[in-house]
């Protein structure tokens, strides 16, 4: 593995799915005689995991080579809804006759081997025990679902199915796999289309195109180099992102160990201490072992000699320059180590990155004195050291914190980095990691100070960008970050509020619902209305047709009363079954919890999945059509996506609409610190198509009746700043409240050690006296119930109307 890992992986092999078999097509592909899917494993990075890396390997059992230009490797889970997508991964080059061909896919923190060199990688996280993977002519998504249809699409050169997969070839899917075993075709390469019987589970065997099994041989081996050659580090690193010599041997090379990695990605970094003129070339460099555990110490002399690498851990992200395949030679021991550079407010530069126009910075010429990024880049591998630096990002599951070397860039209240706006990085942010497994990273909340000198090398990875691999830990100063509490709304004011609840379900612990909860009734105050995002169904990724949420709700409103807390009602509207996103058989939605004793809500029979909620004029003002009710549930902005609950509410006799939002996530955007910039945010154009949608509905409220009180509100999944709440307040329907804070505190979310907004809450012009607030409790946090900090508007609607029975103080 080279890579820390990807977060979708974290979800490959967690649910496994029994489905009843049904008739199938005797084949899908026809026989191959030449290409074929040879051996499939998913499983890789988990934990317990043999591998560190989920891959797919191809052979070719003909005499000719086989050309894979344009083809694509693509999987499709076990049990595919009508809201799967196939993922695609190019490929390139051919297929030796004979030879195998090796697909990177994604990788995790588990597991204790890494795959020889790919040929091609992908970022696919495969289930671990069931799903279908085809080798496809072309790169465009397979769209079929079933055995019958891929077999009707030519495109499919091989398919296997396995474990529980309803897409397979043949009488039954290959035999299921796991975090230890792959599927694999036995030596001779047949093909008889069946699954059951061409595939059969065993320990996973990867091979490359150069029939390479592990990352290299041993540093002590006795074929390692004895002289110094003519290539140095700087000048394997060049003066771009990418190596001058990368597909090139080097022999020779010489350097100090500065650090060792005896896990995950096996390896170690070497620097030469005799270091060129020029600022733009590292200085040091990784040395990819593989699998072999790496044989020298910091101190060591060596020489290497290897094939450069450029390894990119994502399709999207930068690459980490490396010597792969390597043969070391160690010279001797215990030699000074070169000095760290310093990484400081004085250091960095205020500007981020160059811009490409959208395309690659890979062939730029370093900037190191202009960009940060630029200038993180040739210290690449090179042993870097800071100090003093305040946290900006809590320690995370995965034992890394971010810490900022500016301490006066955009500081937050409380101690973070504010992301302001597209132009604006915070250039300070560096995620550090600990090389040593008797001392990790301590556990640190947004503030705190990691104290005294923290040095280690400079990494990369596609998560976080560039990092910092510690092998001395500064000390945690705690500052006391507390848990905010709001204050109790008054008799007269409504208060309303939005909290992501992070896939609740039924069957998660009660620790989860009683902490949830406990922010409710405690850190809230007890909200007269609060709009939740990721309520799950019963049975959570449980993909057996459950839609309801009762289990879950009644869960979560006994523990919000067992926190001091009232006993809240609830509405909602049950999605079809895997229609609305978020985890397969999950069955995510929106939700409104209320307090019958301060709020009535109005109910309104016919509202359903795929029924539209209406504004209609009445002689008193506008009111629902349905109630609950869902905004434009048939449009194809809300294909595969939560779409918004809206409910009819009635303080003091007054009406009050409240629209519960969950738009598309931002899962496919460019990272920030990426080679294509400006990054690319393909995921903005559905939340701004979403986005209309509500303020098209809005817009109808209040043509209805232009005092309308409207409160829309919940996980925009998008920025203050961006054309999403752009869209979504056009015409002034709406006002964002996130934009009444001081600057200081606009934000509900921290990532990457940025603290941003994607939390909002919204008012009409008819809502004129409030009272916001962001209340955190969570994004700031190492421990946290969610990973959204809640939001909370109390709102005065004016004295009761004498006239009206039905509100209730």
């Amino acid at each position: 593995m080279h890579i820390s890992r990807p977060r979708s992986v974290l979800l490959a092999g967690a649910v496994v799915v029994t489905l009843s078999a049904t008739a199938l097509p005797a084949a899908l592909a026809a026989p191959s005689s030449t290409a074929v899917i040879s051996e499939v494993y998913g499983g890789g990075g988990n934990a317990g995991a043999s591998l560190t890396r989920d891959f797919v390997e191809l052979a070719n059992a003909g005499t000719a080579a086989y050309d894979l230009s344009g083809y694509s490797v693509q999987y499709l889970p076990a049990a595919p809804s009508a809201g799967s997508l196939w993922q695609v991964s190019a490929l390139t080059g051919s297929l030796a006759p004979g030879g195998r061909y090796l697909v990177a896919q994604a990788a995790g923190t588990g597991g204790t081997a890494a795959l020889p060199t790919p040929d091609a990688t992908g970022t696919i996280a495969m289930s671990a025990t069931g799903g279908t993977v085809a080798l496809v002519s072309g790169t465009t998504p397979l769209s079929c679902k079933t055995a019958a249809d891929c077999a009707a699409d030519t495109r499919v050169v091989d398919l296997v199915g396995y474990g529980a997969a309803v897409v397979r070839e043949g009488s039954g899917p290959a035999a299921g796999a796991s975090n230890t075993t792959s599927v694999a075709r036995a030596a001779s390469l047949a093909d008889t289309d069946d699954n059951a019987a061409d595939f059969a589970a065993g320990a996973p065997t990867p091979v490359n195109a150069a029939g390479e099994t592990s990352g290299g041989t041993g540093p002590t081996d006795p074929g390692g180099p004895t002289e110094p050659g003519t290539v140095r580090i700087h000048d394997i690193q060049g003066t771009t992102r990418v190596s001058p010599l990368n597909g090139r041997q080097v022999t020779g090379v010489p350097g100090i160990v500065t650090a060792v990695r005896a896990t995950g990605s096996r390896g170690f970094w070497i620097q030469d201490p005799v270091p060129d003129a020029d600022p733009r070339t590292s200085e040091g460099v990784f040395v990819f072992t593989g699998s072999t555990a790496p044989g020298v110490a910091v101190g060591d002399s060596v020489l290497v000699s290897g094939k450069v690498d450029e390894y990119y851990p994502s399709t999207t992200s930068q690459s980490i320059t490396e010597i792969t395949a390597p043969r070391t030679t160690v010279l001797s021991s215990g030699n000074a180590l070169p000095e760290a550079v310093v990484l400081d407010a004085a250091s960095v530069p205020d500007a981020y990155v160059p811009s490409a126009g959208g395309g690659s910075i890979d062939a730029l010429a370093l900037q190191p004195s202009v960009y940060a990024l630029d200038l993180y880049e040739s210290l690449e591998g090179t042993r870097v050291r800071i100090a003093d630096t305040r946290v900006t990002g809590a320690t995370n599951t995965y034992g890394e914190v971010w810490v900022t070397v500016k301490p006066d860039e955009n500081r937050t209240r409380r101690g973070g980095t504010l992301y302001a706006s597209y132009e604006d990085q915070n250039t300070g942010r560096i995620k550090v990691m600990s090389l040593d497994g008797n001392r990790p990273v301590p556990t640190a909340n947004v503030g705190d100070v990691l104290s005294g000198t923290t040095t280690g090398v400079m990494d990369y990875a596609s998560y976080g960008g560039y990092s910092l691999q510690a092998t001395e830990l500064g000390t945690r100063t705690d500052k006391r970050l507390r848990r905010e509490v709001t204050r109790k709304q008054k008799g007269g004011e409504l208060a309303v509020a939005t909290y992501n609840v992070e896939n609740l379900d039924a069957l998660d612990e009660q620790t989860k619902f009683d902490t949830l909860a406990e922010g409710i009734a405690v850190n809230l105050s007890a909200p007269d209305i609060v709009s939740l995002e990721e309520i799950q169904d019963d049975n959570g990724a449980v993909n057996d047709g459950t839609v309801g949420s009762e289990a879950t709700l009644k869960r979560f409103t006994d523990a919000i009363v067992a926190a001091g807390g009232p006993r809240y009602a609830w509405r909602y509207i049950a999605p079809e079954n895997n229609k609305d996103g978020g985890e397969p058989g999950g069955n995510i939605r929106n939700v409104f919890l209320f307090n019958p004793k301060r709020v009535d809500f109005v109910d309104r029979a016919g509202g359903d999945a795929t029924t539209a909620v209406a504004a209609v004029r009445t002689k008193k003002g506008v009111a629902l059509s349905v109630s609950p009710g869902r905004i434009t549930p048939n449009s194809d902005a809300w294909a595969d996506s939560r779409k918004p609950l809206v409910g009819e509410f009635r303080f003091r006799g007054k009406p009050v609409f409240v629209i519960g939002n969950h738009f598309a996530s931002k899962g496919g955007d460019q990272p920030l610190h990426g080679r294509y910039q400006e990054p690319r945010r393909s995921s903005e154009t559905k939340r701004v198509q979403q986005a209309t949608e509500v303020n098209t509905f809005v817009k109808s409220l209040l043509a209805a009746d232009d005092s309308a009180r409207v409160i829309a509100l919940g996980d925009l999944n998008d920025f203050a700043f961006s054309p999403t709440v752009n869209a979504l307040t056009s015409g002034k329907v709406l006002k964002p409240l996130i934009g009444t804070l001081p600057t200081n505190e606009r934000y509900s979310y921290v990532y990457d050690g940025n603290s941003q907004t994607l939390d909002h809450i919204l008012t009409s012009p008819g809502i004129r006296r409030f009272d916001y607030d962001v209340v955190h409790i969570n994004a700031e946090f190492a421990d946290q119930a969610s990973d959204h900090d809640p939001q909370i508007v109390r709102v005065d609607v004016g004295p009761r109307r004498p006239d009206h029975g039905h509100g209730r103080h």
